[in-house]
């Protein structure tokens, strides 16, 4: 563009402002025009501040929320695990109780032990107590629980004690039944691995009349366990060509041996 040229259209420009702006109701015209263009942003741009502030506030809204959901998580945790040994607690005093009872109401002499190793090999097979010479142990002397007849003591060390269960095969007891004249064998069984294991009561009559649920004790034979101590209750009855064997129930509960009472005398209970 020619100098010439650019300089009349300035001119021109600046005139008609000139002019527009002599006039005060055409400059508020020119504002109001100017204003109204611009509504829109102005809005759009006042809502946008709104939201974000809306969203700042929520932000931290929710920071504030998770700190204290971490909070109440961290102390429900705690708490969890105060109940956990509150509940532990309440249980070995059930324990205790009743194992203090049991030796103060035993007709024998007793000493308390606690089973101290299991082999997960031998679990129906032996355990080992923390009893042994220097508190009277020897062998063959009967080990108690609250429930029945645990076991009997095999080989006795200075300080501990080792025990083959009832369940173990090589325990066997003579036992009768009881309300019936019925008297046999009672042992442990080979290979019982899963769930809680069924003694075999064996050379019962050969038309044995058992029922479920009837309950089975020591009867004081062979000089080893005392007489009328419960070893379990008749499962069921297997009768035979020449006799009958009954599958027994433990009363003891083998899977969870805890503490457990060595009877310190073969000789019978005084009176």
């Amino acid at each position: 563009m020619k100098p010439l040229n650019l300089i009349a259209i300035l001119l021109f420009l600046g005139s008609a402002v000139w002019a527009l702006t002599r006039s005060e109701r055409t400059v508020r015209e020119i504002q109001r025009r100017y204003f109204s263009a611009l509504s829109p942003f102005l809005k759009a741009g006042s809502k946008t501040e709104t939201h974000a502030r809306r969203f700042l506030d929520e932000v931290s809204h929710s920071k504030a929320l998770e700190t204290e959901l971490n909070t109440v998580s961290s102390e429900l945790g705690r708490l969890r695990i105060i109940e956990s040994r509150k509940l532990e607690l309440e249980d070995e005093n059930a324990l205790l109780r009743r194992a203090l009872n049991f030796k103060e109401t035993t007709p024998f002499k007793v000493t308390a032990a606690q089973v101290i190793l299991r082999q997960p090999t031998t679990w129906w097979q032996t355990v080992d107590i923390d009893v042994g010479e220097e508190r009277g142990i020897s062998t063959q002397l009967a080990v108690l629980s609250n429930e029945g007849l645990v076991g009997i003591i095999d080989r006795p060390g200075n300080n501990r004690s080792s025990v083959i269960l009832l369940t173990d095969e090589a325990c066997q007891v003579s036992a009768k039944v009881q309300d019936s004249p019925e008297v046999g064998i009672l042992s442990g069984q080979r290979g019982q691995f899963e769930g809680a294991p069924l003694l075999r009561l064996k050379f019962l009559s050969k038309n044995a009349a058992l029922r479920s649920g009837q309950r089975v004790f020591t009867t004081g034979r062979g000089g080893i366990f005392q007489a009328n101590i419960l070893l379990g209750t008749i499962d069921s009855v297997e009768k035979g060509a020449l006799d009958s064997e009954a599958l027994v129930r433990p009363s003891v509960n083998f899977a969870d041996l805890g503490t457990v009472f060595v009877v310190l005398s073969k000789d019978p209970p005084t009176k």
